[in-house]
């Protein structure tokens, strides 16, 4: 499913040290609270979608006429120009003549095979061989495919329809390759089809990704994760999404101060949220202190003598619940 995903640009909390406060509440129970700074990030938007690497043109070769396929020059990753041969195949009167000279003797066999010469198949484009369908010695008719040469890799991603509106030819994306998640690669959208298609009643919009770069890594029909950055860096303030919460009557707001261990808090107006830091649009100052609530501590209590399965020390008072147990042996 695609999903618009919102990303903070370097997004690491800044500034402030850990403050502990603390108040005692039912039973030694003890609130923590931490403090940091407000602080200032460029935030990006971006539509996150999964597509798979392809040719943009993807030729598939096949014979002009049937016949027999004599000797195979490229193999599949291959990097060819244009008219270089891809192989030699024998017409179907060659194959006759060359059998029947081959049951007369060598060298009648070595005469018919250079007066008649063999068909060139040859590449119509340069490219890269990403199919070879065809062994040496094989009978082909003029439908089978030969091979396939892809003019150059591009990414071709599905895009929602509720986020279509927002991709434009031009913005810069960013490809993930579910086979090396670590080896990302920039790109940038260069074409958006005007045709959509229904896929469990939702229409999607196919968008074209050309990389900057086509590393030796990409092959056809890979899978890719893809980031379209929707819009430009922009400066926003920032705070962790642990420190907004709501006050008592229910409003958006943080806590800014600590008063005889009581939280003061402040309204504010949020913005774009992605899980961990949330855009605050008004209410604070970049540097403002705000706090939030740690995780709660409360003490251990030591062990009572009412847990029949406790070991007791040597010569220690067995307990009622502890001698029925023994009992039921």
């Amino acid at each position: 499913m695609k999903k618009t995903l919102i990303l903070v640009v370097a997004a690491a909390a800044a500034g402030g040290g850990w403050w502990y406060f603390s108040k005692k509440k039912n039973g030694g129970e003890e609130v923590r609270y931490a403090s940091t700074a407000a602080f200032v990030k460029e935030l990006a938007e971006y539509v996150e979608t999964t597509g798979g690497v392809e040719p943009l043109n993807r030729i598939e070769i096949q014979p002009s006429s049937g016949g027999r396929i004599e000797k195979i020059l490229v193999e599949e990753g291959r990097r060819v120009a244009l008219g270089e041969t891809l192989a030699l195949m024998s017409s179907a009167d060659r194959v006759a003549i060359l059998d029947s000279a081959r049951a007369m003797g060598e060298e009648q066999f070595n005469y018919w095979q250079e007066a008649y010469k063999p068909i060139k198949i040859i590449s119509p484009i340069e490219g890269t061989v990403i199919l070879k369908n065809v062994v040496e010695g094989q009978t082909v008719g003029a439908n089978t495919v030969l091979f396939a040469i892809s003019d150059r890799l591009i990414v071709a991603v599905g895009v929602d329809e509720s986020d279509i509106g927002r991709v434009k030819t031009g913005q810069r994306a960013e490809i993930t390759l579910d086979a090396y998640p670590d080896r990302p690669v920039k790109g940038v959208v260069f074409q958006i089809l005007d045709e959509g298609k229904n896929q469990s009643n939702v229409i999607t919009y196919t968008v074209k990704i050309r990389p900057d770069r086509v590393p030796e890594f990409f092959k056809s029909q890979m899978t890719a994760n893809i980031k379209i950055r929707v819009t430009e860096p922009r400066p926003a303030l920032f705070v962790p999404s642990r420190a907004v919460t709501l006050d008592a009557s229910g409003a958006t707001s943080v806590i800014t101060a600590l008063e005889k261990g009581k939280p003061v808090s402040k309204r504010v107006v949020t913005g774009l949220d992605d899980g961990e830091l949330v855009q605050i649009v008004r209410g604070l100052e970049e540097g403002d202190e705000v706090f939030y609530r740690g995780r709660t501590y409360r003490p251990q209590k030591a062990s009572g003598g009412n847990n029949p399965l406790m070991p007791q020390r040597p010569g220690s008072k067995m307990n009622q619940q502890q001698r029925r147990a023994m009992q039921g042996r």
